[in-house]
């Protein structure tokens, strides 16, 4: 801090899994909204007085009737969340991605899922080109994108009203004459078609609650390909488009193009992508890609906010320009990303001819920026241990898909613990009983105590380090004839796409609460569990803790992060419940080492 100011923001700004940025301003306060997935309640809104410094306000899609996930494959669900302001709402476009994908035909003619899938291809090094190259086969997708509005981010959000299912990552543009735009991405499933057909404008009735006119593709993107994430702006006679170019993986990019007319054409940015590492593999910050802006107003207008477009690209105190932008933090050099896409910030400026670039004029992520001239704002950290007291799960935990959380978990069945109701199995996109919060940091550990008396191998609860249905680490406690009560691990290898039994189960008494345990160290994983008061026993086995990322297979959509909590099924269908006393979670420093 200088002189109550922050001096430099260190990245990333929002740790762990928060994809897809979406900024704006209103007054002196500052909203980033990201993608959720498969995870509930939908769309994660981030707010902050000075740009360093931020806390989670609201989830705001927490009703059946604004999202239902059943059945939404693993990382389909909310993408690309858009927040915006005008006319004294705040407004919120999302996607709910009901089916991914799967291509009828691949080279040979046999089919598979990998067909222009634009996370993994870009991640094992695609270059300019590659995402305009014709495909095989019929791709379906399905996708719906919806507006929700409220007075105050913080307040009760409206029923969704339908827009299109044309494509993904929607966002609404707020002309200053007073209209409203909205923009996506078109995904094209016809065989030898490019898949990412274009950015799509089509007028946005506020009065109708509806979309209005003929719907028309804007810009076609340029030879890096995957062109989407889509936002408008209006500078000095000029409309801008920033998209995401190159996939979400290592080849990511943000584009900027402009017009001097709203329907085009867009002239692409001289000097290509303004910010992308897709060339410099030892930077810190990889992945850089899918961005918005937000500047800070001089001090002397800030008073002559308008309703309209200026707080979607708010200007600031000083005419600073910010960027914010997903990016990753692999384990190695192009490696997994554990941590899974987060969100950073970075320092723009405008040159004399118009077109916006990187403070220092590179292009490139940087770890630290310098902040804006703002007051600072610092929020109360989070506790490390919540003992389940209220009646309410705390801010940092989500569970997976369904809108009606009484049906798999409790906080006041029992008061001062979390009872999780036996459902689903591990991995099912329907109703599981999974409570869990981001793993924010390469290095932490984390631990709770279950009581959980199981009394068939049908029935099991514990400890779980998730990224999907077909990637986890699951220590757990169940029954069995044989063996009686007893703890084990479950691991779900990508490669191979099926549960395995990792390590023989322990034999342990009943009648008496588990401790269960795991300490992550970059890409190790160890689990260690203890009954009642006993000493801990430490699994020998280490485990992979690079699965859990979006880098490793199998195929298929793979957007979010690592996720680290607790679980509990019963696949005989009597509910078996389990009770947790508390969770606790603890960062160590990346040069600390643990015992």
């Amino acid at each position: 801090m200088i002189h109550g100011m922050p001096g430099k923001i260190r990245n990333p700004i929002l740790r762990g899994f928060h994809p897809d940025p979406s900024i704006v301003r209103v007054g002196d306060d500052y909203y980033i909204a990201t993608s959720t997935f498969e995870w509930y309640p939908g769309v994660e809104i981030h707010h902050s007085r000075d740009l360093a410094h931020w806390r989670l306000a609201r989830r705001p899609l927490e009703r059946a009737t604004q999202l239902n996930m059943l059945g939404d494959p693993d990382s389909c669900g909310i993408w690309a969340p858009c927040l915006s302001y005008a006319d004294g709402l705040f407004y919120l476009v999302y996607t709910d991605v009901k089916r991914y994908g799967r291509s009828t035909a691949g080279p040979g003619g046999v089919p598979h899922v990998r067909v222009d899938n634009e996370s993994m291809s870009a991640t094992r090094g695609s270059r300019a080109g590659e995402g305009v190259r014709p495909t095989l086969g019929v791709m379906f997708r399905d996708m719906h994108n919806y507006v929700v509005t409220c007075a105050s981010v913080e307040g009760e959000w409206s029923e969704p009203v339908y827009l299109n299912s044309s494509g993904f990552d929607p966002s609404l543009f707020h002309h200053e004459d007073g209209r409203k735009y909205l923009v996506n991405m078109v995904w094209d499933h016809r065989p030898g078609r490019n898949r990412f057909a274009g950015i799509a404008l089509q007028e946005y009735s506020a009065a109708e609650r509806r979309l209005v006119g003929t719907a028309r593709v804007i810009f076609e993107g340029t030879a890096l390909g995957f062109t989407e994430g889509p936002h408008l702006y209006q500078r000095g006679g000029w409309y801008y488009l920033l998209t995401a170019e190159g996939g979400t993986g290592y080849g990511h990019a943000v584009t900027l193009a402009r017009s001097r007319d709203l329907r085009g054409p867009y002239e692409v940015h001289p000097d290509g992508p303004i910010l992308t590492s897709r060339d410099r593999p030892d930077l810190e910050l990889q992945r850089a890609g899918h961005a918005d802006l937000v500047e800070i107003q001089h001090a002397e207008i800030q008073h002559a906010e308008t309703q309209h477009a200026e707080t979607q690209h708010a200007e600031t105190r000083r005419g600073e320009t910010y960027l914010v932008h997903l990016c990753g933090r692999p384990l190695s050099r192009r490696g997994r990303c554990t941590l899974g896409r987060e969100t950073a910030i970075q320092k723009m400026a405008w040159g004399e001819d118009g077109w916006l670039r990187t403070a220092d004029g590179r292009g490139l992520p940087c770890p630290e920026v310098d902040a804006p001239r703002l007051p600072a704002c610092v929020f109360p950290a989070a506790a490390a241990r919540d003992e389940f007291d209220g009646e309410k799960l705390a801010a940092d935990f989500q569970w997976l898909r369904s809108p009606w959380p009484e049906e798999l978990f409790s906080l006041t069945e029992r008061p001062g613990h979390l009872r999780l109701y036996g459902r689903e199995s591990l991995g099912s996109l329907f109703r599981q009983a999974l409570v869990a919060r981001r793993q924010q940091s390469h290095r932490y550990a984390a631990a709770t105590a279950m009581e959980f008396e199981p009394e068939s191998f049908q029935q099991m609860a514990g400890l779980v380090c998730y990224y999907s249905g077909v990637k986890f680490h699951y220590l757990y406690v169940s029954h069995d004839a044989e063996l009686g009560k007893h703890v084990g691990v479950m691991s779900c290898h990508p490669d191979a796409g099926q549960p395995d039994l990792a390590i023989a189960p322990r034999a342990i008494r009943g009648g008496a609460a588990v401790g269960l345990r795991v300490e992550v160290d970059r890409e190790r994983l160890r689990f260690g569990y203890r009954v009642g008061e006993e000493e801990w026993q430490w699994i020998a086995e280490e485990f992979d803790a690079g699965i859990l990322s979006d880098e490793a297979g199998p195929p298929g959509p793979n957007f979010t992060g690592a996720f680290v909590g607790m679980c509990c099924q019963d696949l005989a269908g009597t509910g078996k419940a389990a009770d947790f006393d508390f969770f606790e979670y603890r960062e160590a420093e990346e040069g600390e080492r643990r015992a």
